[in-house]
């Protein structure tokens, strides 16, 4: 009966090997922590269910908090990102119409017309108007005779003005892309910044959460079969207790009659 006993590490106290484990069975943060407490525990320790308890429920509290801190800190950083305005996104509208001047938007106007259908039907119903006036002599018109040497230097002048106004539209275009790339490199800094804080929080979830979710409910389960260990104790101490009780009752009883008789 004696080798069943063991002296707790906490109270000095003798328990049943069934009512408490040894330190070199737990786990090792738990040891750790009964170490810190009581310098001189070793392996072959012993420690009643009734305190270990106790370290088992500072290790889950531990547990808890300690990935509470971490998400808050992933958390905290993610949030920080997403609200930084360092990234200078800017609309691109807006910026060209600001510093948009008055030969730039009329330039934009005749690279516009100048590039639709209406423009070359028109300009087609004009040649064939000058053609045919100068050709037939309409309206007692005939300014330039075949083979329209006027028409030759008008179309070269428009030319030579109209290329450098398509030039310049298409030069606000080109600034136009350059803004749009901007704000596409600024994007994506952010969205990788976002991405990279992301798969920080998914590694501490597979590394840390959900290990420590698994030990956490391990722990749990054994609080639990403690508590119901020191439930049955306590179920039959009372259980004992009673029937103590009712013994007592009966010897009374019994005396008393007698006493009578």
């Amino acid at each position: 009966m004696e080798n069943n006993m063991r002296n707790c590490l906490v109270d000095h106290k003798e328990y049943l090997k069934t009512e408490g484990r040894l330190l070199k069975d737990l786990d090792t943060t738990i040891f750790g922590h009964i170490k810190h407490d009581y310098a001189k525990a070793g392996e072959n320790d012993f420690i009643c269910n009734q305190h270990l308890l106790k370290y088992q429920v500072e290790m889950v509290d531990q547990l808890i908090r300690d990935d509470e801190h971490r998400n808050q800190k992933i958390d905290r950083k993610l949030t920080k990102t997403i609200r930084d305005n360092d990234y200078q996104i800017k609309d691109i509208n807006d910026a060209l119409n600001s510093s948009e001047t008055f030969g730039q938007r009329i330039a934009d106007q005749v690279a516009r017309f100048g590039g639709s259908w209406g423009f070359i039907l028109a300009f087609i119903v004009f040649l064939l108007s000058w053609m045919t006036i100068n050709v037939l002599h309409l309206f007692g018109a005939h300014f330039d005779p075949y083979p329209f040497i006027l028409l030759n230097l008008a179309l070269s002048c428009i030319s030579a003005v109209q290329a450098p106004i398509i030039m310049m539209s298409q030069n606000r275009s080109s600034h136009r892309d350059r803004l749009g790339a901007d704000n596409d490199y600024h994007v994506n800094i952010k969205s990788e910044n976002e991405l990279r804080i992301m798969h920080a929080k998914l590694d501490q979830l597979n590394q840390n959460q959900i290990p420590h979710s698994f030990e956490i409910e391990k722990l749990q389960l054994e609080i639990l079969g403690e508590i119901r260990n020191e439930l049955d104790i306590i179920h039959n101490e009372r259980v004992q207790i009673l029937n103590e009780e009712k013994q007592q009752n009966d010897l009374l009883r019994k005396s008393t009659s007698e006493s009578k008789k």
